[in-house]
């Protein structure tokens, strides 16, 4: 797992935190807040397509540095607060739950959307760039395929 990154002037020990940190399922208020998220990007009938595409997608699993990578996002630091919230909950032994997307297209440049769960993936990083992190991806609905 490597030395462990800064951590607001700790370092993050890997070897002391719990190797097995995430749930199997998303929780109930990650929907909501993804549906909160998309608001801002798209319209509530497509946001409603999501959201209930999420709720029935399988689980997949990528590396922490690799979802980062492919959503163009910063990597938060651990002075974040909900960075230091998620990290608090591994050291505590609560398992984190699994992100929720939607994909991008390589075609278009457009990386994928981190709907629910940015915090949770820098946070992730930050114990073990190489960590699997469950998620759930969806893709968006063609356009026109409202009408």
């Amino acid at each position: 797992m490597g030395d462990g990154k800064k951590d607001g002037g700790k370092r993050l020990r890997a070897k002391t935190l719990p190797r097995e940190y995430w749930k199997d399922e998303p929780e109930e208020h990650d929907f909501p807040a993804a549906a909160n998220y998309l608001s801002l990007l798209a319209d509530g009938h497509t946001i409603e397509g999501l959201v209930a595409a999420l709720r029935s997608a399988q689980t997949s699993h990528g590396k922490a540095k690799d979802l980062l990578r492919a959503s163009t996002l910063p990597l938060l630091e651990t002075d974040n607060a909900h960075v230091i919230s998620d990290l608090d909950k591994v050291r505590h032994g609560e398992r984190l739950s699994p992100v929720l997307l939607v994909r991008g297209t390589i075609s278009d440049d457009a990386p994928f959307t981190v709907a629910d769960g940015c915090h949770r993936v820098c946070a992730s990083y930050h114990i073990d760039e190489s960590a699997d992190i469950p998620y759930r991806i969806v893709d968006l609905p063609p356009i026109g395929a409202a009408e």
